[in-house]
Parts: C-alpha cells; sequence; structure tokens
C-alpha cells in the first residue's frame, strides 16, 4: 500500500494558493482604471494561510465519537483530510464579500459529505455552482451530472470580516 509522509505534505499545500481578488468584490465592479491610489491603500487588507489538517475520528468506551482536526504525519489514500485557510483581516476597515478561490489538487477528491452548499467548479475554475446544478461531458452520450470527484476548484464567499476578526474556511478531501 502506497504511504505518502510528512515530505509529501508539502505536494498537497501547494495547490492551497488561493487566487486573492485585486480589490474586495465591493470594489471589483469599478474599473481597476476608475479606481483612485487613495481608494485602493485604504481597501482591507485580508491575509490568508492555508492549511492541511488530518480528519481524525475517534469513539469512546461509549461509542460516543469525537472528530477533531489534527496536524497530518503520515497517511494512505483514502485518508480524509481538511483543506483550509485561515483569514484574517488585517485593516481597520471591514472587508466585505472577499472571495477566496482554492483550486483541488489531482491527487484529491472532493469527500462525499462536503456540504452540499459548498460553491465549486468542475471545469477548471471557469465556471461557479454548486455541486447539484453541474454537469461534465460524457463523450458521445452528452452531458452527466457532475460528482465529487469532478470537482476542480472550491470557493468561499465571505459577506463580512470585521476589522481585526479571524476565521477559518475549510471542506474535506479524500486522498486518491
Amino acid at each position: 500500500m502506497k504511504t505518502t509522509t510528512k515530505s509529501m505534505i508539502a505536494l498537497f499545500a501547494a495547490p492551497l494558493a488561493f487566487a486573492l481578488p485585486q480589490a474586495p468584490l465591493a470594489a471589483q465592479t469599478d474599473a481597476p482604471e476608475t479606481r483612485s491610489a487613495a481608494a485602493e491603500a485604504a481597501k482591507p487588507k485580508v491575509s490568508l494561510k492555508s492549511d492541511v489538517m488530518a480528519i481524525v475520528t475517534q469513539t469512546d468506551a461509549d461509542g460516543n465519537q469525537t472528530i477533531s482536526l489534527e496536524k497530518p504525519t503520515s497517511f494512505t489514500p483514502g485518508t480524509k483530510l481538511s483543506f483550509g485557510a485561515k483569514y484574517t483581516n488585517e485593516s481597520a476597515e471591514e472587508a466585505t464579500n472577499f472571495t477566496a478561490t482554492n483550486p483541488l489538487h489531482e491527487a484529491v477528491r472532493l469527500a462525499p459529505d462536503a456540504d452540499p452548499a459548498l460553491i465549486v467548479s468542475v471545469d477548471g475554475g471557469k465556471t461557479f455552482g454548486t455541486l447539484d446544478t453541474l454537469t461534465v461531458s460524457a463523450g458521445p452520450q452528452g452531458q452527466r451530472p457532475a460528482t465529487h470527484a469532478d470537482v476542480t476548484h472550491v470557493r468561499w464567499t465571505i459577506a463580512r470580516i470585521a476589522p481585526g476578526e479571524t476565521g477559518r474556511v475549510g471542506f474535506p478531501v479524500i486522498i486518491r
């Protein structure tokens, strides 16, 4: 059985590079040439730090289960991970409609228990929607409903991030 070790974590963490918008979505409707230097300097600064955590389920003597996120040390295909990002609004201004897009590495697939409301892409990030609204090519047979294995990107839009606020967004994946 193939085992992935700590040195491979970098392989999985590398694709967690988030596509940051050039400006908050509230300002993205303006053409870049119409934004003043002062407006650019005043926009909220939101930092992202990606992480990969192992999803560990433990069952106590009474059969109660607890789920925790832990730093992975080694894992095999079928291991469930959480790909995520911790965000912080580092400015004195509120950030609105902040969007982050996460490409999925080909070595993982979106886990079947991912939130059905998650906004995803199955076409390399060209279009986005909930998984139940997306289709992929089935060759000569036409289109078929997209599945978790077809997901190429996950996108979050955080409606409001207060000055100094920190949080985390994430989604479950399974190593192929």
